[in-house]
């Protein structure tokens, strides 16, 4: 099976999406599952795990509810305030939704040492006897926080969302690839390898100039810690979903038939218990 680990759903709102900015004008409408469903079937992709895009409870159960009617999401990683001092009675509450998996707050849009703090790391304790997931979305100078964020939990699950987003639109490497080695010490991070094109010049980028990061990823977590993900629609902003699927099919051709299965989806069942 193919398995896209990494999709958003949304019904587009103005206020609540302020972060779709008029220069992502083709992000400004909705976006539900009958919009992706022919572009999956062209690509031969089977199912699709539905990441949090808002900070709200409301959406959780809205991606939930999706996934209820339409079989081709296999799993949602949802948003609560892990912060919370009720986080034992949200988490307690969602588990009524057996399409959740896991986790995710925007740490990207947080202090660089957001991970760090005492009630975010409670928060984060909590998942574990639920076997929920956590994905961990940050830029490439919130990494050293994300090593001793990981270093705490060595029994708790985790996958780095777009790679940590290195910044390929100006073919930056360091320090992004020695943070990432280091993370990826830690048997229990996996990694995707979605939203890598809206890292790049939109539309201007080319296959090359996301090989030297794929080959740090590939090199640090192996076959069996690295997934298949788009970010679509995100990605539309800088080229279509068979131009990404086609490009890492492509630098996949010298690995075994049994490691692109594992890229491509094994990986994305065995994290999230698809």
């Amino acid at each position: 099976m193919t398995i896209d680990s990494h999709v958003h759903f949304w019904k587009y709102d103005r206020k609540r999406d302020a972060w779709i900015t008029d220069e992502m004008k083709v992000l400004q409408q909705d976006y539900l599952p009958e919009q992706i469903a022919l572009t999956l079937k062209r690509n031969e992709v089977d199912g699709v795990v539905a990441v949090q895009a808002s900070q709200e409870e409301v959406e959780t159960r809205f991606l939930c509810e999706l996934a209820k009617t339409h079989p081709v999401i296999k799993g949602v990683v949802g948003w609560i305030d892990l912060r919370a001092a009720n986080v034992q009675e949200r988490l307690e509450h969602f588990a009524q939704y057996p399409e959740i998996r896991g986790y995710r707050h925007i740490v990207q849009g947080e202090p660089d040492d957001f991970l760090l703090g005492a009630d975010f790391q409670r928060g984060v304790r909590a998942l574990q006897p639920f076997n929920y997931t956590y994905d961990i979305l940050i830029y490439p100078k919130q990494l050293p926080a994300a090593i001793k964020f990981v270093e705490a939990f060595p029994e708790q699950r985790f996958v780095i969302d777009h790679c940590a987003k290195p910044v390929i639109r100006k073919h930056e490497m360091e320090p992004w690839a020695e943070d990432l080695k280091k993370i990826a010490q830690h048997p229990n991070v996996y990694c995707k390898l979605s939203g890598l094109l809206t890292e790049a010049k939109w539309k201007e980028w080319s296959a090359g100039d996301f090989y030297p990061y794929l080959d740090v990823v590939f090199e640090a977590f192996g076959t069996n810690r690295v997934m298949f993900g788009t970010d679509w629609p995100v990605m539309l902003l800088s080229g279509m979903y068979v131009q990404w699927k086609s490009l890492l099919e492509k630098y996949m051709e010298k690995i075994t038939e049994e490691e692109k299965e594992l890229v491509l989806g094994r990986n994305a069942i065995d994290f999230y218990n698809l």
